[in-house]
C-alpha cells in the first residue's frame, strides 16, 4: 500500500475513533453513574439506549414535532430523549429496581445482587420484545443530510485529506457538552453532593438526612437519560432496530471496566479507547472481528492494570 494512502487511512481512523469514541464514552458514563452510586449492574442499559433512539426518531420523523428546527432537529431530539427516558426509568426504579437494591438489601447474604441480575435481565428482555411489538422489526434512522456529507480537511502532507462526517462530529460535540454538564452537576451542586454521599456511605448519608432511596432513584433515572441521549445521537447516523442494545451493551461494559468501575471520567475515556480500537482494527480486520479486537485490548489492559485506566478514581462516582 502506498505510504500516503496508509497515512491518510490512519489519520482518518484516528479522527473517526475520537468522534465515535466520545459518543461511546457518553453511553458508558450513564452506565458508570448507575453502578458508581447504586452498585447495580444494569443489563437493561443497552435497551434504555434503544428507547432513546426511538424517542428521537418519533420526535423528528414519526411525529414531526421538531421539523421546524431543520438540520438541528435530530440533535435536539436526541437531547429531548433524555427527559423522556428519565421519566420512564424513574418509574422502573420505583416499582422494580428499588425492591432489590439500596438499604432494603443491605446486610443480606448477597446484598441483593442476585435479584438485581434477574430483574435487570428480565427488564432487558421485556424492553426488547416490547419494542419489537410496538415499533416493528423494520430498521429505522433519523434521516438528516448531515449524515451523508463531510467536511474535508487538508493536513498539508502531500494530498492527504481528513474526512469529517458532519452528523458524527456534531453528535460528538453534543456528547462532550452533556458529559461536562453531568460532571458539573455532580461536582458543583447540592444534589451532586447528596448523590456522592449516598454512593460513599448510604448508612451515614441517611443519618445526615439524605433520602438514599430517592438519591438512588435519581441516579438510575439520570444514568438512563444520559445513555438515552447517546442512543438519540447514534440514531442520527446509524439505522437501528429494537435489538440494537445487544450491540452496544458490550461496548458499554467494556468501557466502564477499562476506565475503572465507578469512575465517570474513566468510563468516558474507556469509551474513547474502544472507539480508537474499533476504527483502527477496521484497517486490517473484517467488521465481524472488530469486537474481537476490542476484547483483546480489554484483556491486555485488565492484565496490566486490573483496576482500569482510572482505578484511583473508582472509589467514588
Amino acid at each position: 500500500m502506498d505510504a500516503q494512502i496508509l497515512l491518510e487511512n490512519a489519520l482518518n481512523a484516528c479522527v473517526a475513533g475520537l468522534v465515535i469514541g466520545c459518543i461511546y464514552g457518553l453511553m458508558c458514563v450513564g452506565l458508570s453513574l448507575i453502578f458508581g452510586i447504586m452498585r447495580v449492574v444494569n443489563f437493561a442499559q443497552g435497551d434504555l439506549l434503544m428507547l432513546g433512539a426511538y424517542a428521537a426518531f418519533y420526535l423528528v420523523a414519526g411525529w414531526g414535532l421538531l421539523a421546524f428546527l431543520g438540520l438541528a432537529g435530530p440533535f435536539a431530539a436526541a437531547v429531548l430523549a433524555g427527559p423522556i427516558v428519565f421519566a420512564g426509568a424513574w418509574l422502573i426504579h420505583r416499582w422494580l429496581v428499588s425492591q432489590v437494591s439500596g438499604l432494603r438489601t443491605a446486610g443480606s447474604l448477597d446484598e441483593g445482587h442476585f435479584g438485581q441480575l434477574i430483574v435487570t435481565l428480565g427488564l432487558a428482555l421485556i424492553l426488547q420484545n416490547g419494542g419489537l411489538i410496538l415499533f416493528g422489526s423494520t430498521p429505522r434512522a433519523v434521516r438528516t443530510p448531515l449524515s451523508a456529507s463531510a467536511w474535508l480537511v487538508e493536513v498539508g502532507i502531500g494530498d492527504t485529506t481528513i474526512f469529517l462526517n458532519k452528523a458524527r462530529v456534531i453528535a460528538c460535540l453534543v456528547a462532550i457538552v452533556v458529559v461536562v454538564g453531568l460532571w458539573l452537576l455532580l461536582d458543583r451542586t447540592r444534589l451532586g453532593r447528596a448523590l456522592r454521599a449516598a454512593a460513599d456511605n448510604p448508612t451515614a448519608a441517611t443519618y445526615m438526612g439524605i433520602n438514599v432511596d430517592r438519591a438512588h432513584r435519581i441516579a438510575f433515572a439520570l444514568g438512563s437519560a444520559v445513555t438515552a441521549i447517546a442512543g438519540g445521537l447514534v440514531a442520527s447516523y446509524l439505522s437501528f432496530t429494537p435489538f440494537m442494545g445487544l450491540d452496544f451493551v458490550v461496548i458499554m461494559y467494556a468501557g466502564v471496566v477499562l476506565g475503572g468501575m465507578g469512575s465517570l471520567l474513566g468510563a468516558f475515556w474507556g469509551g474513547v479507547t474502544i472507539g480508537f480500537v474499533q476504527q483502527f482494527s477496521a484497517l486490517a480486520l473484517p467488521p465481524q472481528l472488530q469486537n474481537a479486537a476490542i476484547f483483546v485490548v480489554f484483556l491486555l489492559i485488565i492484565i496490566l492494570r486490573p483496576q482500569g485506566l482510572f482505578g484511583r478514581s473508582a472509589d467514588r462516582a
